[in-house]
């Protein structure tokens, strides 16, 4: 494991030199790839700070931000191919553009609906938002052991807080994949909060990376504020567990610049100061750096991508606003192929109630 996070863009927009940069020359990103990585994550901001606005409007329910927290899943998904399983949480949005996945499902899934979750599995390989913390790794690591069952060369990857790092799921996982040497990737955003629990109080661990060493895994810890430290580290991954190598636990040291969810107040708990010193390593604002040094974007077009985010965000809510409300039965439809007894009961309770209230 590589001492300090990597970094292969600072937050000036300069790429600084040193052993570990040479040692990733191999896994750079091209002209077009940055170019792409800006526009998926201009993308999410949009997306991000118009669902923030419409919750505030009471158009949207409860919302999960990810601003801040971009470089981590663009730069590992683009790093992986479109058949790799994407196994997300819930601060996932970047990688979901980067995926492909229309936004338009993306705004169904936080207005409740279940058609949200819909996603053409054999076009994006991508499971369900997983909201209880953890729960995803054990099936990213079983997606991924399944695949070399069938004699495939795909990977899985999931994705973690630093507060899942304390539930029993991510180590299970963590030893399900050590054992068995799965091809898989558990990618930590380790933003520095599980909801007020700083990073402090959730582990006596020097970083996170290191704990993989425990279970006969690789660790590394990137800067998850550079997408292109997040690229190089995971294409570099990917290749060693297609191979048959150890897999992997990367460390995203990022931050969580919003509240953790529209409910939190994270006020009540970090310094204004702190915040302010993250913002200035903003993920967007040091791309768009190396993209104007490069002479590979003017401002003009950096603004553009900004403002046809944004426009798109708006059109994409509106429309999904604009649709049908989904029948009450498909809240029930999901879990089971014959609905129980108990989930029956509930389903007529509740129709009964919409008959009385209209709602």
């Amino acid at each position: 494991m590589i001492a300090g996070p990597l970094q292969l863009l600072a937050p000036d927009g300069t790429v600084p030199a040193g052993e570990a940069v040479d040692a990733y020359a191999d896994y750079r990103m091209d002209a077009a790839q940055l170019l792409a990585a800006y526009r998926f994550m201009v993308s999410a901001r949009a997306a991000d700070e118009w669902a923030f606005s419409l919750h505030r409007q009471g158009r949207l329910h409860t919302y999960a931000p990810s601003t801040g927290q971009e470089a981590n899943s663009v730069g590992s998904i683009m790093a992986l191919r479109q058949d790799d399983w994407f196994v997300q949480s819930y601060r996932e949005l970047g990688g979901l553009m980067a995926r492909g996945v229309p936004l338009s499902n993306y705004f169904l899934y936080w207005l409740g609906y279940e058609a949200g979750n819909d996603n053409e599995v054999d076009e994006f390989h991508l499971m369900p938002v997983a909201i209880p913390i953890a729960s995803q790794l054990p099936h990213a690591v079983g997606l991924a052991q399944a695949e070399r069952y069938l004699g495939t060369d795909r990977l899985a990857i999931g994705f973690i807080g630093d507060g899942g790092t304390s539930e029993g799921d991510f180590h299970e996982a963590m030893n399900f994949a050590g054992v068995w040497k799965a091809p898989v990737i558990i990618f930590v955003q380790n933003n520095q909060y599980a909801i007020s629990l700083p990073r402090s109080r959730q582990t006596a661990s020097n970083t996170i990376a290191e704990k993989a060493g425990a279970y006969g895994m690789r660790g590394v810890q990137v800067d998850g504020n550079d997408v292109t430290a997040v690229f190089a580290a995971t294409a570099e991954a990917a290749e060693i567990v297609r191979s048959g190598g150890l897999p992997t636990l990367i460390e995203g040291v990022t931050y969580r610049v919003a509240a953790h969810t529209t409910s939190d107040d994270p006020n009540r708990y970090r310094e204004i100061d702190e915040v302010a010193a993250w913002k200035n390593r903003d993920p967007i604002v040091r791309l768009q750096k190396l993209l104007r040094s490069r002479g590979l974007a003017s401002e003009e077009e950096l603004q553009a991508s900004i403002e046809e985010a944004r426009q798109h965000a708006r059109d994409e809510f509106d429309r999904v606003e604009a649709s049908a409300a989904p029948a009450l039965e498909e809240g029930f439809q999901h879990l089971y192929a014959e609905l129980p007894p108990l989930l029956q009961a509930q389903l007529s309770e509740r129709r009964r109630l919409q008959e009385r209230t209209g709602k």
